[in-house]
């Protein structure tokens, strides 16, 4: 994993230690490292199951009402909301800074946020109407397993060696039963990255995802330890996060806004 860090963010004076796919060779035969121009990601408009989990955890429920496959959970009306103003964001971006190019998780609630703030953006004539979107399993929520669909006192009443163990291990290494941990998916989104870095290179582009995905792709671009991945607060729903290349690295301008979204909320 280190390895694979080094390779998307450093500064490496030979072409034989990066791999062919994150290099180009310049006009003046120097290697350089191929990255998109800007990458911003996001996570998806508030979901019904959003709105769910809070009740909830307002109440200490043991079970929340959703019977359909976590991959097949839509948007919340204040989702669409906040899906139209994430477009009204990407409209404003100057232009150099205005993806036209977009990878997204294939869940419903993600490909919905994308068609939305696609149309938006669109419908203020800042990208084509037919831009195409691009779904990659990778870029798919965190998977829990059998703590799937869940309440948090659920989990403590019904599991409590996993909820233990989950609180020895913390949440970058705790694998659930049947589900991923943080690293796993970190291990995917570093997959992700090397595809993005190679066919994205010299252009802007937006990452349409889930907490944890948006979550473990700055774990990955801004090389954090556990400690400092852990004090992270959740991605917002609809909040937007900023790497710009510059010296042969994405270096962060902008984590988890949501600044847009005012208006959408109220």
């Amino acid at each position: 994993m280190a390895e694979l860090g080094i390779t998307l963010n450093g500064q490496h004076k030979s072409v034989q230690h990066q791999p062919a796919a994150l290099t180009a060779v310049a006009t003046n035969g120097a290697a350089a490292t191929r990255l998109p121009s800007v990458l911003i990601a996001t996570r998806h408009g508030e979901s019904t199951a959003n709105v769910e989990f809070q009740l909830a955890e307002t109440a200490g429920a043991l079970s929340v009402p959703i019977s359909c496959r976590d991959a097949d959970i839509p948007l919340s009306l204040r989702g669409q909301q906040q899906a139209q103003a994430l477009g009204r964001w990407w409209a404003a971006l100057p232009s150099g800074d205005r993806p036209r190019s977009v990878w997204c998780s294939p869940y419903v609630r993600t490909a919905e946020t994308a068609r939305i703030a696609l149309a938006q953006a669109a419908g203020l004539g800042a990208v084509p109407v037919a831009l195409a979107v691009r779904y990659d399993e990778r870029l798919r929520d965190r998977e829990l397993g059998v703590l799937e669909m869940l309440p948090k006192a659920a989990i403590e009443a019904k599991h409590p060696e996993e909820a233990a163990r989950r609180r020895k291990m913390g949440e970058l290494y705790y694998r659930p039963p049947g589900g991923e941990s943080w690293a796993d998916v970190a291990l995917r989104v570093r997959s992700l990255l090397r595809d993005v870095c190679e066919e994205e290179a010299g252009r802007p582009v937006l990452l349409v995802a889930h907490d944890c995905t948006v979550l473990m792709l700055r774990y990955a671009l801004d090389r954090l330890t556990e400690q400092q991945l852990t004090a992270l607060g959740p991605v917002h729903n609809c909040s937007t996060s900023l790497w710009r290349s510059q010296e042969g690295r994405l270096r962060p301008d902008g984590w988890n806004s949501v600044d847009h979204l005012a208006a959408a909320t109220d």
